[in-house]
């Protein structure tokens, strides 16, 4: 099952169900409620699937990336956290400012929290995961390692815009079996098999309610692999995860 969240053309914010190219509204995310009649998705502009409360995003979590990189694999996740006016969504314009720098895309799957939960094990964070979604967090290189006294992970990963999520969450679907890809401008430029991951996403769940109360609607980033890479203004960014969907955006220069 698939769920979304759009705009309708007066204004009006909707979260539904996605089938036959029509979003059902329900009274929030997971719920059963009807609320009024299907929309055309081609009625609605997409945003971010979901707002969250906690955006978390995971260093260090695939096997290629960590044995290109010389890194031990960590037992607990290697995580940072993105604020909340870096999301956005399907179609947005993500402004590259001028302090940032050099700036990389990272595609990866993203994991959404359906359910209050602490200090659980994995078995238990299996029926604590809603779904999936597709994620790119832009980071600017050269800001995480500005000062060599303090990588700055927040700072790096939390210009507007930074967090993109969408296009839906998908809640019926193996992450075993996915492909994380990334499209510049319409050319792959990263392609790798969430299977590669060294914690998994049940295992990311449990070691974070550990240290947290995660909470109905807060996102997690699983990582990315390897083939990260610079981009600038003017290109197209597209992760797509087959199964899930594809969720773009454009990049502009900050504006004058």
């Amino acid at each position: 099952m698939k769920w979304a969240r759009g705009l309708k053309r007066d204004g009006t914010e909707v979260t539904g169900v996605v089938s036959d190219e029509m979003l059902h509204p329900r009274a929030s995310l997971g719920s059963a409620t009807v609320m009024g009649e299907a929309i055309p998705i081609d009625d609605l502009t997409l945003l971010a699937p979901v707002v969250p409360d906690k955006f978390i995003g995971l260093w260090n979590n695939f096997k290629a990336a960590a044995e290109k990189g010389g890194m031990a694999h960590p037992e607990h996740p290697l995580y940072f956290c993105k604020t909340d006016t870096s999301l956005s969504g399907p179609g947005a314009e993500v402004t590259l400012p001028t302090s940032a720098g050099r700036v990389v895309f990272e595609g990866e799957l993203g994991i959404v929290i359906g359910k209050t939960c602490k200090d659980i094990t994995p078995e238990q964070a299996g029926d604590a995961i809603f779904g999936y979604t597709c994620i790119n967090d832009f980071t600017s290189i050269d800001i995480l390692f500005a000062d060599p006294s303090f990588p700055q992970w927040t700072r790096a990963k939390s210009f507007d815009g930074f967090g993109v999520a969408g296009p839906v969450i998908e809640t019926e679907v193996d992450w075993k079996d996915l492909t994380i890809k990334v499209l510049v401008n319409e050319r792959e430029r990263q392609s790798y098999p969430a299977a590669d991951m060294i914690l998994s996403p049940e295992q990311i769940v449990s070691c974070l309610s550990k240290d947290m109360t995660l909470n109905p609607g807060d996102l997690i980033a699983c990582g990315t692999s390897i083939g990260a890479r610079p981009v600038k203004a003017g290109m197209m960014v597209d992760v797509v995860i087959e199964g899930i969907g594809s969720v773009g955006v454009t990049l502009v220069g900050p504006q004058t």
